[in-house]
C-alpha cells in the first residue's frame, strides 16, 4: 500500500514539474501567436433581420449585439454590483433607438437553443430586467421573421412614443399577426 501512495506522489511532482518546465519554455505572451481568428459578429438570421429593421426603421438607430449592462442600469438606491452582476454578462441581439439614442425597444431572436436549460434561465433574466425597467422586449423566432411592414407595425408611433410600461396584449396581437404570415 505503501508503495502505490508514494508512485502516486512521485507521478503527481512529475506532472506538476513537467508544466512548470513547460510554461518556463513558451515565449513571452507579446511573442507568441494568440489562437484567435476573425468571425461574422451576426448569424444569416440575424443579418437578414438586421437589414429589415434598418429599411423599415429609417428614422430609428438599430445596434446589434449590444450588452445589456449598456442599456440596463441599476437604481441609485440599490447594491450596483449585485444587480449588474445579475445581467452584465446577457446581451440584446438588437435595440432600437431614436434619433437621440433613447431606447425604444430591445428585439431577441429566439431558436431552438431556447430548449437549453442555461438558454432559458438567461431568457428569464432578460424578461424580468425589461419588464421591471419598463423596457419593451420584441421576441421574434428566426423560422419566422417579420418582413419589413410587420416591423413598422411593430414600432408604430403609439408604441414609439409610448413611455410607460409595455403593453403584453400588443405583444400578443402582433405575434398572432405573425404567426398569421408566415
Amino acid at each position: 500500500m505503501k508503495t502505490v501512495i508514494i508512485f502516486l506522489i512521485v507521478f503527481v511532482l512529475a506532472l506538476i514539474v513537467g508544466r512548470l518546465f513547460k510554461k518556463t519554455q513558451r515565449p513571452a505572451s507579446s511573442q507568441q501567436t494568440w489562437p484567435y481568428y476573425v468571425k461574422r459578429p451576426m448569424g444569416a438570421a440575424e443579418q437578414v433581420l438586421y437589414f429589415r429593421l434598418i429599411n423599415a426603421l429609417p428614422d430609428h438607430i438599430v445596434l446589434a449585439q449590444v450588452n445589456i449592462a449598456r442599456i440596463l442600469n441599476v437604481k441609485p438606491s440599490e447594491d450596483f454590483h449585485e444587480w449588474n452582476n445579475r445581467i452584465n454578462r446577457l446581451s440584446f441581439d438588437f435595440v432600437i433607438c431614436n434619433k437621440d439614442f433613447s431606447v425604444v425597444a430591445a428585439i431577441e431572436l429566439d431558436d431552438a437553443s431556447q430548449h437549453n436549460f442555461y438558454q432559458q434561465d438567461a431568457d428569464a433574466k432578460k424578461n424580468k430586467a425589461c419588464k421591471d425597467a419598463g423596457l419593451r422586449l420584441i421576441r421574434w423566432h428566426v423560422k419566422l421573421l417579420p418582413d419589413e411592414a410587420a416591423i413598422r407595425a411593430a414600432f408604430s408611433e403609439p408604441l414609439i412614443s409610448k413611455s410607460s410600461r409595455p403593453d403584453p396584449a400588443q405583444d400578443d396581437q402582433f405575434d398572432q399577426m405573425l404567426s398569421s404570415v408566415g
